[in-house]
């Protein structure tokens, strides 16, 4: 009998194998995938991330501060003290929203390059820095202008909720409160639901080239049915760092209150009370962006992976990048864009199978596969009667009752009998029995 070869996994020539990925698969890589390309993913990301938030935070401090210290040379109570104030708030509110958006729109350029990288990890190819900005670099417009209005748009519904909440305060203190605690209790629920929707936004801009439109819905097709996995993934990592980033800036708030008291034992502040609140403030800001770099690098690979894994559910992504990565390891230098192949795709839902391609049928252009390649179905053999030519004579004996029995060939006749006494037809003597 001819012995078929077992199914075996699929392969995995990058960070995660050709499949649908589980919850625990895409979770570990998300950290493991920093290993992949530490270039690009520790050198360029890491550093921009961390050098961007603290000019940042320093921006904002500075703005806050400049437009608060005015207040000085003013009496309070006074008319002018009353304006000059209420400038300060607009002014420290308007400075801190626009270093805020300066610091999402260069948050999300360095998500971009994170979103190449894994995409590209995922089939085993590691790309220079250079080579993944011009693959970001044609739709960096649309992924800062993407970002720009989903903050604006946070705020504004932010300023609505709580200039209502306010006026209900002051209106009703009671039942003011009471609403405002119920919205933000129903706003918690909502705010992590519309972030589960629209996580695939910046993958589907950046891979598959969509307008802002376009991308919304994609990201909005394509979780669907995913929701609470991808919710589970988001808040896990969210959470890990949270406690990650207490973990580390609590020893340094330790030790700033120890030296400090040290340096002031009566509690009077001095120069060195000041300055050991400053440098440890200042530490424990670095150690604490530091960690939020990290979590955003590691969530921005996740959103990655939770994007494969939904095309390879949807649309049978999977089978465009084994069919790329064996057309690239066979020599092919001229080859398509996986991730933009078939986009929006719709395959018959996987079932459980001997084989993965037992599945659904193979994307349209895939490869044939070979003759004897493959094992046939459970079942399949021995054909009925009269389907199947009959086998290659030697290739392996039939089924037991498969094809009907040969048809009985006739025997040669006898050589006729010479009676004795009879002449032989030889001579003329007759037969003598011996």
């Amino acid at each position: 009998m001819t012995a078929y070869p077992a199914w075996t996994p699929a392969t995995r020539p990058g960070i995660v194998p050709l499949r649908p990925l589980s919850f625990g698969v895409i979770l570990g890589r998300s950290f493991s995938a920093l290993r992949q390309n530490p270039r690009v993913l520790l050198g360029f990301a890491l550093t921009v991330q961390s050098v961007v938030t603290l000019i940042g935070s320093l921006a904002i401090v500075a703005i806050v501060l400049a437009a608060f210290l005015r207040l000085d040379t003013l009496r309070p109570g006074t008319q002018e003290f009353d304006e000059v104030m209420a400038g300060s708030i607009a002014i420290g509110v308007g400075g801190s929203v626009l270093v805020s958006l300066v610091l999402a729109a260069v948050s999300v350029i360095v998500q971009g390059v994170v979103v190449g990288e894994v995409a590209r990890a995922v089939v085993a190819e590691k790309l220079t820095l250079r080579a993944l900005w011009a693959q970001v670099k044609p739709v960096i417009w649309r992924l800062v202008g993407y970002t720009l209005l989903l903050t604006l748009v946070v705020l504004v519904a932010m300023g609505i909720v709580v200039a209502g909440a306010v006026a209900l305060v002051l209106s009703e203190p009671i039942s003011g409160l009471a609403l405002s605690v119920g919205l933000a209790l129903a706003a918690i629920p909502l705010a992590l639901w519309l972030t589960v929707k629209l996580l695939l936004v910046p993958p589907a801009i950046i891979l598959e080239r969509a307008t802002i439109t376009g991308a919304i819905a994609r990201s909005w097709s394509l979780t669907r049915g995913r929701f609470w996995s991808t919710l589970g993934i988001v808040v896990l990592i969210s959470t890990a760092f949270g406690f990650i980033g207490q973990a580390v800036s609590l020893p340094f708030s330790l030790a700033t209150t120890a030296v400090s008291t040290v340096l002031s034992p009566t509690g009077d502040p001095d120069t060195g009370f000041f300055v050991a609140l400053i440098v440890g403030g200042v530490l424990t800001q670095v150690v604490t962006v530091l960690v939020q770099s990290v979590a955003i690098i590691v969530q921005s690979t996740a959103t990655s992976l939770i994007y494969v894994d939904c095309r390879m559910r949807r649309e049978g992504l999977d089978q465009d990048l084994l069919a790329y990565v064996e057309r690239r390891d066979a020599g092919v230098t001229d080859l398509e864009d996986p991730y933009t192949l078939h986009i929006g795709r719709t395959v018959a839902p996987r079932v459980a199978g001997p084989a993965p391609y037992a599945a659904y049928p193979p994307p349209a252009g895939a490869y044939p596969p070979p003759a004897g390649a493959y094992p046939p179905p459970a079942g399949a053999y021995p054909p009925p009667a009269g389907v199947y030519p009959p086998y290659a004579a030697g290739a392996y004996p039939p089924p037991p009752g498969a094809y009907p029995p040969p048809a009985p060939t006739t025997p040669a006749p006898a050589a006729p009998r010479t009676e004795p006494g009879a002449p032989s037809e030889e001579g003329s003597h007759p037969w003598v029995k011996p």
